[in-house]
């Protein structure tokens, strides 16, 4: 029995010892852990490409504004404390001229003429005109119109015609008649009361003056036309209506 058993027991490890046709067992050998890679540093993104821009241009300065022009007011030079000029009338409102410029109405003053000569025109519907010449200087000039007054002082340079040849002279005429000044002997004066013709014939240039049971007197002048003795006709003309009754 005993001697079983170890024959047993030899035959168990016996069979131990035999190497099987079993494959080996494989024995894994744990892979090494691989060495700690370095972190990778992301690549930095690449800087946006900024485009040239055109250069700014320098601010232009703007230009100072242009003054307005100044427009240079004339001097008034300061109206004197006296007139220079005054013009009445007896009909009051009459237009008053100087040198065609119309100055106001009567009656009127002013200081503000200038020195030196000028011509006086002094005007009221319905009469007749005034004219005058006046020197205004550093005194007062007065000049009092009298509308309602008849007046004449008419002129004109003549040509006496006569029957043979001709004489030079000067014809007037004032409150007292029409007067022949030369140096002829043909001068004469002839008062209105005794005038039968006064007659002035512009296309003939002629101006004729009849005394009544008198003589006549036929009288042109040098100029162009007849205008001057058409003036003086008128004028006396006017007169004589006046100082009709």
């Amino acid at each position: 029995m005993i001697g079983l058993i170890l024959i047993s027991g030899a035959a168990a490890a016996y069979v131990s010892l035999v190497p099987t046709d079993e494959e080996e067992p494989v024995t894994t050998t744990a892979a090494a852990d691989p060495p700690p890679v370095a972190a990778l540093t992301p690549e930095p993104e690449p800087e946006p490409v900024v485009e040239p821009s055109a250069p700014e241009s320098e601010p232009v300065p703007e230009p100072d504004p242009t003054p307005a022009p100044v427009v240079a007011k004339p001097s008034v030079p300061e109206s004197r404390l006296e007139p220079l000029l005054r013009v009445a009338s007896d009909v009051p409102g009459a237009s008053v001229f100087l040198d065609r410029r119309f100055l106001g109405t009567t009656p009127f003053e002013t200081g503000d003429v200038a020195s030196g000569p000028h011509r006086l025109n002094v005007s009221s519907e319905g009469y007749e005109g005034f004219s005058q010449e006046i020197e205004i200087g550093d005194e007062l000039v007065s000049v009092d119109v009298r509308f309602l007054e008849v007046r004449l002082a008419a002129s004109v340079d003549v040509v006496h015609k006569h029957r043979f040849g001709s004489c030079a002279g000067r014809l007037r005429a004032d409150l007292d008649g029409i007067h022949y000044e030369t140096t002829d002997d043909d001068a004469f004066s002839i008062p209105f009361g005794e005038l039968e013709q006064h007659v002035v014939e512009y296309l003939e240039h002629t101006l004729t003056i009849r005394r009544r049971d008198g003589r006549t007197y036929n009288f042109t002048d040098e100029q162009e036309n007849a205008d001057a003795l058409f003036t003086f006709h008128r004028e006396v003309e006017r007169t004589r209506e006046r100082l009709s009754p």
